[in-house]
């Protein structure tokens, strides 16, 4: 959520951001109006309480004088009821201004995060820039299969079964694909505790309202979540392992000695996919349940896009290790997710698609999350209380982790062999098999 302050006060800042974003004004404008009414209740209401402290203690100078001025009791009495009058006029307004300051919120909650400086103009992907590549596409002396045909072929993946049991998009691993899926699982975890520092957890996979609002998945985007109830109970089930995580320190006042917090944790993802209809229905690349590992940082604002480098790199990092080409991108103001102030998209080769396709992206919230969870550090300084900055990135997105794997690992038989990082996690696992020095998975 932005400070409410920047809507008298950075009136040109906004404008500008969300132009770059490429979102509508006329909330601004909205905000503009109720941030007047605002401040004009807020002054009355103050100076109607002020006019009343004055009277009070008028009333009881009076009353004290009244035992050797008879008239000072009657003035007593005449101002009393006056108040009487002013305390009901003061309760209008402050329903007013109760009223006010929910519109307020409300429609405070539904603007996305301004970009930062360096983030590029832009309204699509295609204004998104490059800022590196690594590795080569590997070139096949044949056609290489997609991962639907390799994942049928070799038993890996039941896309009808997973249909049957719970509708489109869902699939079911088998086997050597399940155990391929949980060893990924277990390396970027490894990878990311035992090399680059991260906490891990193992958050709650269904959680509040309060805690879905404070990422910013609410409310704009409730029609994008599962939602249960049970009985007065309403839970959301988790799009991302980003919510409980950076949720996890919301309304709490951290040292600054504590900083940056590091997280991350495996967990399954919902998403609805509303609006998605007819992009990507073959395979598993868009599902409505889905593995990722994912890490948080809760970082001070000055070393925050520091951060965002160093988190960067731990994701590209997994894909450096399994030797699999990618390249990063740097989005423009209109690509960019509803609480990002700056992200780099990763995007990771698939030779059955012929194309780079996302499989992380890595983000600098700054104070937006925070403002929403309330999240505060006390500043070593001067010992006041400042928003953290949040940072979310994918490390990484397992079932296109997956995906990845098989069709840049295939053979021109439809063989998959297995990255030489993940030997460990799968060797003597039921479906898998050494060749030349290898794991291979086969027919």
């Amino acid at each position: 959520m932005i400070d409410a302050k920047w809507i008298e006060t950075k009136e040109k800042e906004l404008h500008d951001g969300y132009r770059k974003r490429g979102f509508p004004h006329s909330h601004l404008e909205i905000l503009g109006k109720l941030a007047q009414e605002r401040r004009a209740a807020i002054q009355e209401v103050e100076e109607l309480k002020s006019l009343r402290n004055k009277v009070t203690q008028e009333i009881a100078v009076l009353k004290k004088d009244s035992k050797h001025n008879p008239g000072a009791a009657k003035e007593a009495e005449e101002k009393i009821i006056e108040m009487r009058g002013l305390g009901d006029q003061i309760k209008g307004l402050d329903q007013t201004l109760s009223d006010l300051e929910i519109r307020f919120r409300g429609i405070l909650l539904t603007l996305p995060n301004l970009p930062h400086e360096s983030v590029p103009n832009g309204a699509d992907a295609a204004s998104n820039q490059l800022v590196r590549k690594w590795g080569d596409p590997k070139k096949f002396s044949f056609t290489p299969k997609d991962h639907v045909a390799l994942g049928e072929r070799l038993g890996l993946l039941d896309f009808e079964r997973g249909a049957k049991l719970s509708g489109s998009r869902f699939t079911v691993y088998r086997g050597a694909g399940a155990a391929l899926e949980r060893a990924l699982i277990q390396f970027m975890l490894d990878l990311h505790t035992r090399e680059h520092g991260y906490e891990e957890m193992i958050p709650p996979f269904l959680v509040s309202r309060e805690t879905m609002t404070g990422t910013g998945q609410l409310p704009k985007f409730e029609v994008d979540l599962f939602r249960t109830q049970t009985s007065d109970r309403e839970l959301f089930l988790i799009p991302t392992a980003e919510v409980p995580l950076t949720n996890f320190f919301a309304d709490e006042i951290l040292p600054q000695s504590q900083l940056p917090v590091s997280l991350t944790a495996y967990s399954p993802c919902f998403r609805s996919e509303a609006g998605s209809y007819g992009k990507d229905v073959r395979g598993l690349f868009r599902q409505h349940q889905f593995q990722k590992v994912e890490l948080v940082k809760l970082a001070h604002p000055k070393d925050s896009y520091q951060e965002l480098e160093k988190m960067t790199g731990h994701a590209e990092r997994i894909l450096q290790l399994l030797k699999l080409p990618y390249q990063v991108m740097l989005l423009c103001g209109g690509d960019m997710g509803f609480s990002a102030a700056k992200t780099y998209d990763i995007e990771v080769w698939l030779p059955g698609q012929s194309q780079y396709r996302e499989i992380s992206s890595c983000s600098n919230c700054e104070d937006f999350q925070a403002r929403r969870a309330q999240i505060r550090f006390k500043s070593a300084e001067d010992g006041k209380n400042e928003h953290v900055h949040t940072l979310n990135g994918s490390g990484l997105a397992v079932g296109r982790t997956f995906i990845a794997v098989i069709e840049n690992y295939q053979d021109k038989d439809g063989n998959i062999e297995v990255p030489s990082v993940l030997t460990r996690y799968l060797d003597g696992a039921p479906g898998f098999e050494k060749k030349d020095g290898a794991l291979w998975i086969a027919s």
